[in-house]
């Protein structure tokens, strides 16, 4: 395994130059679908300027199934251009907040600059590691990703922290790459591959098993498209126990049918003050 500082570097380097570029970094991934803005629907498009859903360089739509609720804070691991960070500042609303972290100063620069043409003042960017988060704990109630942990050196450490910034009951909602058992070691060991988004990639055995480890139950994989001949892009989701006390029968996502009373599930009040799931 590459060592960490090794592995940032390669990233920040490539990811870099993607954002000079404003393009996507996976070609010819790009070209077939399976990385990039062309996974976005037209509803989707709509929440976001287009320099930020064209610089994507993900390989799914993690905010297509994080359930997003108005009031909630939500949390983006490797920003990027900040697409899914505009398209979330949209669904959780003015009461709402959505943090995008990442890295690569260049990316930050490019996020925050289409935040400004979108016109959201409910968005935050922040420098740092994924592998180490400037969050505090138990701060967010969904962490999202778009094709980001598979780039880590360290799967475990960034699982362990998308587990400390979450508030109880909080959600985990990630597209990434899985790789299949069979994935060969020249693949898994090239640092091409691994900006390119594949190299990294845990098999979904070993997503599973990590994320039990970090405390995390309600687990679901779903692949979604071919990446790779070994590796897939997956939706993966995940909740932390807890913060369920006042839905005993059903899931946190369900608190916030409209039959329940509002605010719920970790909503914030107009005032801005976070507050009970009212489901009683």
């Amino acid at each position: 395994m590459a060592e960490l500082s090794e592995v940032h570097e390669s990233v920040r380097e490539r990811y870099a130059e993607a954002a000079r570029a404003a393009n996507g970094c996976c070609s010819p991934a790009d070209e077939t679908g399976a990385f990039g803005g062309t996974l976005y629907d037209e509803a989707s498009r709509d929440e976001a300027p287009a320099s930020a859903i064209d610089a994507s360089l993900g390989c799914g739509v993690p905010t297509a199934v994080a359930d997003l609720h108005a009031g909630e804070t939500v949390l983006d691991l490797g920003s990027g251009a900040g697409a899914d960070v505009l398209i979330s500042a949209r669904r959780v609303g003015p009461t709402g907040r959505v943090i995008g972290l990442d890295m690569t100063d260049e990316m930050l620069a490019l996020a925050r600059a289409n935040a400004g043409r979108a016109g959201l003042r409910n968005v935050q960017f922040r420098k740092g590691y994924i592998e180490q988060m400037p969050i505090e704990d138990e701060s967010v109630d969904v962490v999202i990703s778009n094709c980001v942990i598979n780039l880590s050196g360290d799967k475990a450490k960034v699982l362990a922290e998308a587990a400390r910034v979450l508030r109880p009951g909080g959600r985990f909602a990630v597209s990434d790459v899985i790789a299949t058992a069979e994935m060969d070691e020249a693949t898994r060991a090239d640092m091409a591959a691994w900006t390119g988004c594949i190299a990294g990639a845990l098999t979904e055995t070993e997503f599973r098993s990590a994320l039990e480890a970090a405390g995390f139950e309600d687990i679901e994989i779903n692949e979604t498209h071919s990446v790779h001949e070994h590796a897939a892009s997956a939706l993966i989701r995940a909740r932390k126990p807890g913060g369920a006390g006042c839905c005993p029968e059903t899931t946190l996502s369900s608190c916030c049918e409209p039959a329940a009373k509002e605010p719920c599930c970790g909503q914030r009040t107009a005032a801005g003050d976070p507050v009970s799931c009212g489901c009683s």
